[in-house]
């Protein structure tokens, strides 16, 4: 995560219940607990941010 903390300006936590874990990038769903159930691999969604193009 290191490498993105040069792309990463801004971030917000919003509270919630019942076990939710949603990251949302630009207004793109990159992950959702909700539809898989498990928490994300964290290397395998620093990979895909990276990936991401920079806005």
């Amino acid at each position: 995560m290191d490498a993105l903390g040069k792309r990463v300006t801004d971030f917000q936590l919003v509270p919630s219940r019942g076990g939710c874990f949603e990251l949302t990038v630009d207004g793109e769903l990159i992950h959702s607990k909700l539809k898989t159930g498990v928490f994300p691999d964290e290397e395998a969604l620093a990979a895909r941010l990276a990936a991401m193009p920079v806005t």
